[in-house]
């Protein structure tokens, strides 16, 4: 089923039993008013009675009598059925008019009427319905007088308003059901605009963006909004990933090129001397290590990259971290002084953070291994400071190198990518890339600050919460 014909159907089911319930109120309120109409029309006919027994029985000639029984008789004719009795105080019945019953009138209730003043032997059934009203007279005493009809209107108006209020249900169940098909269509054609645009967007050509309503924008123009955004990020991962790609394969071909020029040249002849082939060997294992250095970068890089929920985290000591990487990287430049600074930590775990302690390992790696290769060359020192400021924890990185062009500042963090007074230094220019996703994956960031001449500063900074 069509969320067109669902929404009509669900909205037009609503409405209609709206109409309903309203036409039902309508119908039963309006019995109810006429019932009660009705009833007092009959007490009313009562005291009529009651005037026209007591005033016959005034008069003395016999004419007058009937005159006032023809009169009774006109009068009863504006009540369809209508029938009028009255009882003396001995509840015998003294005068009938009208069409006779059979029923006789109960004792008890006629008994009912002189202590209440007033009752209904037979609420209305089936439009008919039975009244009794205690009548005193100075010389006649305490009399009962029955009035019994027919509501021949109320059935005929309740008929004709039975007969309204379903045709005009009939009738506005169709313009419902077709109003609200039109407004759902109405209501979904921004969707349906959506899907024939989404229908035109390729993996090659991400650069389409779905149309936005002008104004302020409703729930479809939000997700349209929200799929813009995503368009958006997944363009820029599909260029990233093109670029890493590109970027990557021009990496790896150096030193695959490298290897086989050695290996093809080693070849050429038939004998050689045995310093040659070591020689040839030394730089084939040189290339090799520079390969596999490269490859298991680019491994920690796509790990880095994985979905955070898939990476097992769990609380890790900064300081001890920081103590391990010391010591490793003092054994990559055992010449290299490298100062490590704890700020004050009052109380237990202060430097812990929730993380995977391989990945953050091999960020601060990278970044002690770059203060260590760019200050070679001027024999400075490398000094790493973690401290906890407010809600963060930061690790300052800080050595006394070149320094960067603010050119090259701006695309440190891109893969591959080494700047102009790098070329000369062993690297392949992934090392910041992967510590800022590593960081990223932590939900933290990666700063950098640096002039040429200056040295260069990298902050580490983690979110300080909770470790479970």
């Amino acid at each position: 089923m069509s969320i067109r014909l669902r929404l009509a159907l669900q909205f037009g089911s609503i409405l209609a039993a709206t109409l309903l319930l309203f036409a039902l109120v309508i119908y039963f309120a309006t019995q109810q008013s006429r019932r009660t109409l009705f009833t007092q029309n009959l007490f009313r006919r009562t005291l009529v009675v009651g005037h026209a027994y007591t005033d016959g029985q005034y008069r003395a000639g016999a004419g007058q009598q009937a005159l006032y029984r023809r009169y009774l008789r006109q009068l009863y004719r504006t009540l369809p059925a209508e029938e009028g009795r009255v009882y003396d105080a001995s509840d015998r019945l003294v005068f009938r008019e009208g069409q006779a019953g059979d029923r006789p009138v109960p004792t008890a209730w006629l008994a009912e009427v002189r202590r209440a003043g007033r009752a209904v032997l037979e609420p209305e059934t089936n439009y008919h319905e039975t009244v009794g009203l205690l009548y005193r007279d100075a010389r006649l005493g305490a009399l009962v007088v029955v009035a019994s009809s027919l509501d021949e209107d109320s059935r005929q108006q309740l008929s004709e308003l039975r007969q309204l209020l379903t045709v005009g249900l009939l009738a506005a169940a169709v313009a419902l059901g077709a109003g609200c098909w039109f407004f759902a269509g109405q209501a979904l054609r921004p969707l349906r605009r959506m899907v024939q645009e989404v229908d035109g967007i390729t993996a090659t050509d991400l650069g389409q963006r779905l149309t936005q309503a002008d104004g302020t924008p409703d729930e479809v123009g939000r997700l349209a909004q929200r799929f813009n955004r995503l368009l958006d990020r997944l363009q820029a991962a599909f260029a990233g990933q093109r670029t890493f790609v590109r970027d990557a394969s021009h990496e790896l071909r150096t030193p695959l090129t490298a290897l086989i020029g050695e290996l093809e040249v080693a070849l050429l002849q038939a004998e050689r001397p045995p310093a040659a082939y070591r020689s040839v060997l030394q730089r084939t294992l040189d290339s090799a290590r520079q390969l596999s250095e490269l490859t298991s970068g680019l491994l920690q890089i796509a790990r880095a990259s994985d979905d955070p929920s898939q990476v097992p985290m769990a609380a890790v000591r900064l300081d001890e971290l920081l103590l391990l990487a010391h010591e490793q990287i003092g054994r990559r430049y055992p010449t290299r002084r490298i100062d490590l600074v704890f700020g004050d930590a009052d109380e237990a775990g202060a430097f812990a953070v929730r993380g995977n302690e391989a990945l953050l390992l091999a960020a601060v790696l990278n970044v002690l291994d770059n203060a260590c290769k760019f200050s070679a060359g001027t024999g400075g020192s490398v000094t790493a400071t973690l401290a906890r400021t407010g809600a963060r924890l930061a690790l300052l990185v800080a050595d006394e190198g070149p320094g960067l062009a603010p050119a090259d500042l701006q695309q440190v963090f891109r893969p591959f990518f080494r700047g102009a007074g790098a070329r000369a230094v062993p690297g392949h220019g992934i090392g910041l890339p992967l510590a800022a996703r590593i960081m990223a994956l932590h939900g933290g960031a990666v700063r950098i600050d640096s002039a040429p001449g200056q040295g260069t500063q990298v902050w580490l900074e983690w979110p300080f919460g909770p470790l479970s």
